[in-house]
């Protein structure tokens, strides 16, 4: 495989998980200078061993990476990008622990930020105390689909063919595709970090879902279809009713979203008339099977990071979300944890007590209008 032309940055991705993997290995392979981070020995120690991390898939070859390591020190100011790649719950962690060691001129892009991913990831160093000019930037969903296999090795099933990224402030956007397009180019410029944020479609499908089916997972260990049979007419409606707050919320920040029934036809060309319609003629999600319990990142990732900021949004700009909330509540008593205290409110992300018109010109500016 040919390498990287000359002068190509230096990446470090932060997390040895399913993803963090895929993303190191397939640097390294393609030549990339590449370093990894994760907090936990255990996942290390293989990649130290081996050299690197053997890919199978949809890419194979054996990655060599240049250092796998627990210590930020070793790491964090050598590299020009630092790519972020762990569930969003871990994205404060990340912050703290890189926050000493930036420097002018990196740039930080969460894969993915899910619902707020910048504005708390910049909130956070900025905490710290941080004056580095740094660029945190946000994809809309990770690159990869991906299972690590074995220790230092990792299956991709997938490679996403177009991923919007968006910076902050928006302004640079630009400035951190071109940087990223040299390896990767299926990174596009997206419009700015509220859409990347409230384009976010797990939101709708995976809590309510999960909620709405709590007996049924128990009772069955996740045998059987998750959005197949775990959606029905009733719950599609419950589905739409979220659908209908996020786009709200959106709206209010001058946002127009994407609907979750644009969305399967765009991302799968399944059209219908109502969401359950929709959901019935997409192929796509044929014989994919639910969670095999509740304690599943569908609830511990994506209701304090994905519904709990949108409510939370919601809230500071006169936007009812009582659906969202109920779910919130809901998938709280499910799993004994409050997730509106872990999750990821507008005091987390830095956006207490503004207005629309300053949370869209921080988004656009990186400072308040």
């Amino acid at each position: 495989m040919m390498g990287p032309p000359e002068g190509y940055p230096r990446f470090c991705v932060l997390g040895a998980g399913h993803g963090g993997m895929a993303m190191a290995g397939h640097l390294a392979l393609m030549g990339v200078p590449v370093t990894i981070y994760n907090r936990s020995e255990p996942r290390i120690e293989p990649i130290k061993l081996t050299g690197g991390i053997e890919l199978f898939g949809a890419v194979e070859g054996f990655g060599r990476l240049e250092k796998a390591t627990t210590d930020p020190a070793e790491v964090i100011e050598e590299a020009d990008v630092l790519m972020v790649v762990v569930p969003a719950n871990g994205h404060r962690f990340m912050a703290e622990k890189v926050a000493p060691y930036l420097r002018d001129g990196q740039i930080i892009v969460l894969n993915p930020g899910r619902t707020g991913g910048a504005f708390e990831f910049r909130h956070v160093l900025r905490g710290c105390g941080v004056t580095a000019d740094v660029i945190v930037a946000e994809a809309q969903t990770l690159l990869y689909a991906a299972r690590s296999v074995n220790p230092a090795q990792v299956r991709v099933f997938g490679i996403k063919n177009t991923i919007p990224v968006a910076a902050l402030p928006g302004q640079r956007t630009v400035e951190v595709v071109r940087v990223l397009r040299q390896g990767y180019p299926q990174f596009v410029p997206g419009d700015n970090v509220l859409k990347t944020s409230l384009d976010n479609i797990g939101a709708i499908f995976h809590p309510a879902l999960m909620v709405l089916n709590a007996a049924r997972i128990e009772s069955t260990r996740g045998e059987f279809q998750f959005y197949m049979e775990g959606i029905t007419p009733s719950i599609a409606r419950v589905l739409e009713a979220v659908d209908v707050e996020r786009v709200a919320v959106a709206a209010a920040l001058g946002i127009r979203a994407m609907t979750a029934r644009e969305w399967l036809y765009v991302a799968y060309d399944a059209a219908g008339k109502t969401l359950y319609d929709a959901i019935r003629t997409n192929p796509g999600y044929e014989g994919i099977t639910a969670p095999p319990i509740l304690d599943h990142r569908y609830l511990w990732e994506d209701v304090p990071m994905s519904l709990v900021p949108v409510a939370s949004l919601g809230e500071l700009l006169g936007v009812p979300t009582p659906t969202i909330r109920a779910l919130i509540y809901l998938a709280s008593l499910i799993n004994a944890t409050d997730y509106w205290a872990e999750g990821r409110t507008v005091e987390r992300m830095g956006l207490a007590g503004l207005t629309a018109r300053q949370i869209r010109h921080l988004a656009l500016e990186g400072e308040i209008g």
